[in-house]
């Protein structure tokens, strides 16, 4: 059978990389002896997690700046591919979310979480496939939600978002495997992050729920990654057991 694909030596851009799975992601990737490219706006929490990963024999670099902003996503596929030549992997994961009612979602709101949720994803997958394209090799990865799959009361702006960046995807795997390049996402159900704490959620629901560690998610992450040259997860759902 088919060996699973070695990470080691390859170049792994991920966003939204201060906290949560992202900064999970971040390690799970360089203990596989990938070269990490970290994005998100926190400058300090960048700089601790790439201080981590080179404490413990890591490679990684970072550039703090605004995933729904053109310029930061030019500048970390420039960074990685003058760091390390290439960029063979695209972990989008940068989000947000905000649980209310529709009559009570601004439209500030609503243009808010589509451009930190699909917005960043278009404009790094956008700058990421050109050199994929040019390698004939790469993978892009969003990390979606269960609530791209099925709509929930309180929720409907969210779920719109991550319906978006599924149906983009699925678009961009027809677009792109022909280059051989693989695109897919992965659905994860409640993780225990910042994510929507003060917007729906609160640190005490999150940290006494059966919600996913971090850790757990990236793992998945990882698994979808080290697929065989020859097989491509399209869709992966990940849910805790509670």
């Amino acid at each position: 059978m088919p060996d699973a694909v070695s990470l080691a030596g390859k170049t792994v851009l991920i966003t939204g990389a201060s906290s949560g799975i992202g900064w999970a992601t971040a390690l799970a990737f360089a203990s596989k002896g990938a070269n990490v490219v970290l994005t998100a706006r926190r400058e300090e929490r960048l700089r601790e997690l790439r201080d981590k990963i080179r404490e413990s024999g890591g490679t990684a670099v970072f550039i703090a700046g605004d995933a729904t902003d053109e310029a930061t996503a030019e500048e970390c596929v420039a960074l990685a591919e003058s760091e390390f030549g290439r960029l063979d992997i695209l972990i989008n994961n940068a989000g947000a979310g905000n649980y209310k009612n529709l009559v009570d979602t601004s439209v500030d709101e609503y243009d808010w979480l589509m451009d930190v949720n699909m917005k960043s994803s278009f404009l790094f997958a956008r700058q990421a496939a050109p050199g994929m394209i040019a390698q004939k090799s790469g993978e892009i990865l969003f990390i979606s939600s269960v609530a791209g799959l099925q709509g929930y009361a309180g929720e409907a702006v969210y779920c719109a978002s991550k319906f978006a960046q599924i149906g983009f995807a699925q678009a961009l795997d027809a677009e792109l495997r022909k280059f051989g390049i693989k695109v897919g996402t992965i659905c994860p159900g409640g993780v225990k992050t910042e994510f929507a704490v003060g917007k729906g959620r609160t640190e005490e629901g999150v940290q006494n729920s059966h919600m996913m560690e971090p850790s757990e998610l990236a793992d998945a992450i990882v698994f979808a990654c080290s697929q065989p040259r020859n097989a491509r997860i399209l869709q992966m759902t990940v849910r805790h057991m509670g």
